[in-house]
């Protein structure tokens, strides 16, 4: 049974942004830089506000409150065990078998998958095979399009970031050819000024786009698992021995752990 539970907090990510940041600050360190040469309230406030203001326009409400929990989601993914999600279907298709689709109506209070449990009662109350497909593949395909769109909000402000830097770059030569009769400054104001392009170049290669690359890995992955619901739900609909069900399941398993303790043969029925 596949369990929906949400799984220990996950700080990969966030680890590894922040190890790609600390390189950058230590090789600026290596070079003779200072720390806080970096430290720029008005390019950060010119970078990261601008590229939040250009995504918040480029989106929906619903889409910007779909980015928020999968953001959140990604620290913490549920807890996904193939190997008794495919001993649960195994165990489906023995009773359905043995005792007809109806029976099958005793199992759903034990279900904690919602998207499972939808099949599982289209199948009790009488859908075909046929109809069951379809009915759950639309559902999936929604939900991988709301999920994949997370991701790509996210590579959209990879892609604004950088020009925001650049804008802070050049609001920030302004300011240096205006004091152009101080020649002592020309050199630091530059340098400030494209403390700027180093932010948008960072946020965009360090968080946005590896962000939106990991947000459409997990809408992906979660498709995948319900591709091998709907396949076994087909399989359990149109009759199918648990045998033909383990063995059609077995590449979605390959790989996510031991196989499942098989159930005991079934009779054939003449």
């Amino acid at each position: 049974m596949q369990s929906n539970q949400k799984g220990p907090f996950q700080p990969m990510t966030l680890v590894a942004s922040l190890f790609g940041i600390g390189m950058i600050l230590l090789a600026n360190i290596l070079e003779g830089g200072k720390t806080r040469s970096l430290y720029q309230p008005s390019a950060f406030m010119i970078v990261i506000g601008g590229t939040f203001g250009a995504t918040w326009a480029s989106c929906t409400m619903e889409e910007a409150v779909g980015l928020v929990k999968g953001t959140a989601r990604m620290f913490r993914l549920p807890r996904v065990d193939r190997r008794k999600l495919l001993e649960t279907l195994i165990k489906v298709a023995n009773v359905a078998r043995r005792n007809g689709t109806l029976a099958v109506e005793e199992m759903l209070p034990t279900i904690e998958d919602a998207f499972l449990r939808r099949g599982l009662q289209a199948l009790v109350d009488g859908w075909t095979p046929a109809e069951i497909q379809k009915l759950l593949e639309l559902e999936m395909d929604m939900d991988e399009h709301h999920a994949m769109l997370a991701g790509k909000l996210m590579d959209a402000a990879g892609g604004y970031s950088p020009t925001f830097g650049i804008i802070g770059a050049v609001v920030g030569l302004i300011h240096v050819m205006q004091n152009l009769a101080d020649a002592t400054k020309l050199g630091e104001g530059i340098a400030v000024a494209f403390v700027a392009t180093v932010y948008g170049l960072v946020a965009a290669n360090l968080i946005y786009l590896p962000l939106g690359t990991k947000l459409k890995k997990i809408a992906q992955k979660d498709s995948e698992l319900r591709a091998m619901i709907v396949t076994g739900l087909e399989l359990v609909a149109s009759g199918a021995n648990p045998r033909k069900v383990e063995d059609m399941l077995a590449p979605w398993v390959s790989g996510h752990g031991q196989p499942p303790t098989p159930e005991p043969p079934l009779k054939e029925v003449a």
